[in-house]
């Protein structure tokens, strides 16, 4: 029985220490977390420092480290080339932010002038409303800080082609082909010499085009309601400040009939003879010139250089298919196929004006040739005009002289327009209700 009591003592101490060993004091197990984070923080500084040691060993001195960047190459290039990549690939956001940084890091770099035109170039590639109107705005703002600078040309240039672009049809709001045709004069005046000019000039035909439609649908809309002096004053805007315009020769007939309707046929011959001058293959040739005839009038012939050009036109092909003619009903862009080569006139509303003619009438020279001259005062006056369209004033300066030789009671001019008046007076009160009916 000792024996048996000294075995079981042993296994129930046994238990306890085993008891012991799973579930130990909270003395004992700080003590073994202690142990454990020393043993890791020892392991930690042994594999760092046979990290660091290496490198410490190995050391070489290399000299100053402030010209990191290849030869060469200074950080606005690189900024600028950045930039210049993003703006390619589409991201205009940020080579215009990368360009902003140029701008604002290194204000005396010499990629200053290349920054501020691509941040304009990025605008204009972008398109669009918004990006069209930006372009404008920072494409002027490189003209106003480097005029003198080889790309100053091409920014007016794309100034014009940002209200270009934005234009509409002649019978929707007409404020940017408006705007588009002042910048391209704007161009031909400062920029006579750039490649550009043969680019500017046949835009400046297409916008004066649009313009001219617009106009000529209002003349024509007179015309048919019988509202000659409406019809008068809008025809003769017309045939005036748009000589290239697909259907001058046809307002010249208007405005001839126009006048033959308000029993002025000298005020009509003009215009008659303008159509065999500077429109010989136009639909209207041979009624202008039976009209001339009836009149007792010589028959004028056109140059060589005219009939060239009007040939050429002829041959333009204006036609459109059916699925251009769909298309083009949906579309808000105008159509430019029917556009003439002829002279660009740049004028002014005041006496005084700049004008732009081609050489058109002359044996030198091609009809895309422009020539820039001031007009003074006395070649005004005397009639003298450096373009087609300023041939009326010399015509109607003509027709003054003739009433006045013919008016033997020497009364001016204001005498002849009254005596007009008395005339068409003695038509009736029919005549005059029906004047105060017409549509103006």
């Amino acid at each position: 029985m000792g024996f048996y009591k000294v075995i079981m003592a042993d296994r129930a101490r046994k238990r306890a220490a085993g008891a012991m060993q799973r579930f130990p004091s909270p003395e004992r197990r700080f003590l073994t977390l202690r142990r454990k984070v020393h043993r890791t923080a020892l392991v930690f500084l042994l594999a760092a420092g046979a990290m660091v040691l290496p490198g410490c060993v190995l050391f070489v001195q290399r000299g100053p480290t402030n010209n990191l960047l290849p030869t060469g190459q200074q950080p606005d290039k690189i900024l600028y080339e950045k930039s210049i990549a993003a703006i390619k690939h589409g991201r205009y956001d940020v080579g215009r932010l990368t360009l902003q940084a140029l701008l604002n890091t290194y204000p005396d770099s010499e990629y200053l002038a290349k920054a501020k035109l691509a941040i304009a170039n990025s605008y204009y590639q972008q398109g669009g409303v918004a990006g069209l109107t930006e372009a404008e705005s920072e494409y002027k703002d490189f003209i106003t800080f480097f005029p003198t600078a080889p790309e100053a040309p091409m920014a007016q240039y794309r100034v014009a082609m940002s209200h270009f672009r934005l234009m509409g049809k002649p019978d929707r709001d007409l404020t940017q082909t408006r705007l588009a045709q002042a910048e391209f004069k704007e161009f031909l005046l400062k920029y006579s010499d750039s490649p550009l000019m043969p680019l500017a000039k046949a835009r400046l035909r297409e916008v004066q085009q649009v313009l001219a439609e617009g106009e000529y649908a209002v003349a024509y809309f007179y015309y048919e309601k019988n509202a000659n002096p409406g019809a008068e004053s809008r025809f003769l805007q017309v045939i005036n400040d748009y000589p290239s315009f697909s259907k001058a020769d046809e307002a010249c007939w208007y405005l001839a009939r126009t006048y033959d309707r308000l029993h002025q046929p000298k005020k009509a011959i003009p215009y008659y003879d303008r159509i065999l001058k500077y429109y010989p293959l136009s639909p209207m040739a041979p009624k202008a010139k039976e009209e001339l005839t009836s009149l007792h009038q010589p028959i004028p012939q056109p140059t060589k250089a005219v009939m060239a050009r009007a040939e050429a036109d002829a041959t333009h092909n204006t036609h459109l298919s059916l699925l251009q003619k769909i298309m083009g009903t949906f579309s808000s862009s105008p159509n430019l196929r029917a556009t003439r080569h002829g002279p660009v006139v740049i004028y002014n509303a005041s006496n005084n004006p700049l004008k732009m003619a081609g050489n058109s009438q002359g044996g030198k020279g091609s009809a895309t040739e422009v020539d820039v001259r001031p007009v003074p005062d006395s070649a005004l006056n005397e009639g003298k005009a450096v373009d087609p369209a300023a041939g009326t004033k010399s015509g109607s300066a003509g027709e003054k002289k003739a009433a006045n030789t013919k008016d033997k009671s020497g009364k001016n001019s204001e005498g002849n327009t009254s005596t007009s008046k008395t005339s068409k007076g003695k038509s009736g009160r029919l005549h005059i209700l029906k004047k105060v009916l017409k549509p103006f």
